[in-house]
């Protein structure tokens, strides 16, 4: 081979590779010119252009190869030992190879090979195995876990080969699944997809174990059985089927068997209270996120361990949804289950102004569900009320806010205040009360806001007070707030000796109270005149 070719070939020097103990790599780095005329030297040696002649002929006809640094003799063509440019038998540095006759690429094609030689080996680094961390339905549960599971199945199913009927299937929701017993039948039409009328033991186990309901949490579990497979949240229509069992199966709710209508009515409040309280964006869309972040979860369960309806206070209660019925049955005058603003001004005894109620029927802070202009349906009442006789609530206060906020830009100012309390100062002095100038109002509101901005008022500074509900009464609710500076220590120390109850659950009580007594003396009254009529002589 002509050594003059060789030099003429531009070959990669890697400097790491060389390994020249008597000259620093940095060195080498730095002045790149060293290297190239150390190449060169080592070419013009006379030794170096037989021991490459050997090594491509070697290479060639598939002899092993041997480039042993540490070799004493430099003429043997089979020893092919380097020829070394320092003094005293130094190791020196390998010769920079080329892409064709580059020992390391004879090494890869022929195998390992015993060469002695001092290059670096670059070894891949070994490849450590990494779990699967994302699992399309879930993490799939431990296998002690799915022993227990399938164990309390067999149980069940033993007996049962021919599967469980809609009937018995309340067993499996309730000890096997650990569910509200009233989800058994939206459960068992889940399952049952080809509606049989039975599910197997394979479908239970395929549905819940291959579908990971078994390590989804109770409101994961509640919210999938519940929605429809193709949407990712829940809508009013998605709680009827669950409420239609409680129904029939509470012994709470037994009396209501004969009356369909209140049936019907009692389901419909309990799924509007729901949404009030747990969809906060107001869109009649409630999101896993909503649903885990509200109290639903541990309301139903309560009401299925609870025989008394009534205890359970949250969304369930009988005598709460009494309440709001017959409200609403008071104002609306022709029962046609519509009202008009002029029946919500006569509210709690005329206790709204005018401007307020004008906000409410502008459907600002709600839009109606009502398609009829002009009027309030049910379900536009019942938000209605909660947030009037409830103003401690986040849903109240947002409720209000946005009654205030006549511009809308998020903040209330002395202006818009202003605007609500002088038809408050009006009604005070045709009721001859001594009025209050709004001056010494406003210095009232913001002591008891404390907001940020001394300017106005967010809806977050409303949110941190306490007493935020009784700012809205200043303005626009007469009645509660001469009750407030008046309030009663009684009612007082009252409220707290069980902090527990909100404002809506005393207002309810009290309400049931007064209307069991009125139904009482009404019904009185009807039998004392049907005794007076059977006294009356036949002619």
């Amino acid at each position: 081979m002509d050594m003059d070719a060789v030099a003429d070939l531009e070959f990669p020097l890697d400097l790491e590779m060389l390994q020249l103990p008597e000259v620093s790599y940095f060195a080498l780095k730095s002045n790149p010119y060293v290297v190239e005329a150390l190449f060169s030297q080592w070419l013009s040696l006379p030794g170096t252009g037989r021991l490459v002649n050997s090594l491509i002929t070697d290479a060639k006809s598939g002899a092993s190869l041997n480039v042993g640094g540490n070799s004493t003799g430099i003429d043997g063509v089979s020893n092919h030992s380097l020829p070394s440019m320092f003094p005293g038998g130094s190791t020196p540095p390998l010769s920079p190879r080329s892409a064709s006759s580059s020992p390391r690429m004879v090494k890869q094609r022929f195998g390992p090979s015993s060469l002695g030689s001092p290059l670096k080996l670059v070894c891949e680094p070994a490849r450590e195995a990494i779990p699967q961390f994302y699992f399309t339905t879930g993490r799939p549960a431990p296998n002690a876990t799915t022993e227990d599971f399938l164990y309390k199945v067999n149980q069940i199913f033993l007996s049962r080969s021919d599967g469980v009927q809609i009937k018995e299937f309340k067993s499996v929701t309730k000890e096997i699944c650990k569910l509200p017993s009233y989800l058994s039948t939206t459960l068992f039409r889940k399952i049952d997809a080809n509606c049989s009328g039975k599910v197997s033991r394979e479908q239970f186990i395929n549905y819940w174990v291959t579908s990971n309901m078994l390590t989804m949490d109770l409101a994961t579990q509640v919210f999938t059985i519940l929605k429809e497979p193709e949407r990712n949240y829940l809508v009013q229509d998605d709680f009827k089927p669950a409420l239609q069992e409680l129904l029939a199966t509470h012994p709470g709710l037994e009396f209501l068997q004969s009356t369909p209508e209140f049936q019907e009515r009692y389901a419909e409040t309990v799924i509007y209270r729901i949404f009030y309280y747990i969809n906060r964006s107001s869109n009649g869309r409630i999101t896993l996120r909503e649903l885990k972040r509200g109290n639903l979860i541990a309301a139903m369960q309560h009401v299925d361990k609870e025989e008394d309806i009534n205890k359970v206070l949250k969304y369930f209660s009988y005598e709460h949804f009494y309440v709001i019925y017959c409200k609403f049955w008071e104002l609306d005058n022709d029962h046609d289950f519509f009202i008009e603003k002029e029946n919500v001004i006569k509210y709690g005894n005329h206790a709204l102004t005018y401007r307020i109620v004008d906000r409410i029927f502008s459907q600002v802070p709600r839009k109606f569900t009502c398609n009829v202009e002009g009027r309030m349906g049910y379900e536009d009442f019942v938000f209605f009320i909660l947030a009037e006789e409830d103003k401690s609530s986040e849903p109240s206060l947002e409720y209000w806010f946005k009654c205030i906020d006549l511009d809308g830009n998020g903040v209330l100012t002395r202006k818009e205040m202003h605007y609500f309390f002088e038809e408050q100062l009006h009604r005070m002095e045709c009721m001859a009360q001594e009025p209050v100038l709004f001056e010494d109002i406003l210095c009232q509101i913001f002591d008891m806001i404390g907001p940020e901005n001394e300017e106005c008022i967010t809806l977050r500074d409303i949110k941190n007070c306490k007493l935020a509900g009784h700012v809205f009464n200043i303005l626009f609710n007469l009645n509660k707030f001469v009750a407030f500076e008046s309030r009663d220590p009684f009612l007082i120390r009252q409220e707290h000796e069980d902090p527990t109850l909100t404002e809506w659950d005393r207002f309810a009580h009290r309400e049931y109270i007064r209307l069991s007594m009125e139904e009482e003396a009404e019904d009185a009254s009807n039998a004392s005149d049907a005794w007076d009529e059977s006294l009356e002589a036949p002619f």
